[in-house]
């Protein structure tokens, strides 16, 4: 891929395909800690109104989880790519950038969306907390396996 550097050239933008599925698998990881039984799946659900579905099965789980991975590859994708462009118009320590653009898109992206949703929808603060503190900790894994891998 390429970008436009701030001197209005082409840069090459190059991004790391193993950063990207690690990035990607660690999701699922975080996402089992978080909303497991040992994490906050009691007060997450109550508070979600989840309810168990007993009609769900394999090929269910298959389709929930594969585009939840996708999505998730998406998500690292961009990342990787946002970092990359920033590190080469910036320059400094590439982990570090890559942790910043993930810290900035969780703000400005993630959590001012989920928070303006959950407002309207009359979510409750403590499942906006949840979901928010979720996609923090989610983008920053997200970006730590980017910034040492990619």
């Amino acid at each position: 891929m390429s970008s436009i550097n701030n001197e209005g050239e082409y840069m090459e933008v190059t991004i790391s395909f193993v950063a990207v599925v690690l990035a990607a698998l660690s999701t699922m990881i975080v996402g089992s800690l978080w909303y497991g039984k040992m994490g906050f799946y009691d007060t997450w659900a109550k508070l979600a109104k989840v309810k168990v579905d007993a009609n769900f099965d394999n090929k269910k789980a298959a389709v929930l989880y594969g585009t939840a991975f996708l999505g998730s590859v998406v998500t690292a994708a961009v990342l990787a790519y946002f970092a990359e462009v920033t590190f080469k118009a910036l320059g400094g320590d590439f982990v570090s950038v890559t942790l910043w653009v993930g810290f900035l898109g969780w703000l400005g992206f993630t959590a001012a969306r989920i928070h303006m949703h959950d407002s309207f929808e009359g979510r409750r603060k403590k499942l906006t907390l949840i979901n928010v503190s979720h996609e923090f900790v989610t983008i920053m894994v997200m970006a730590l396996v980017i910034g040492l891998v990619g």
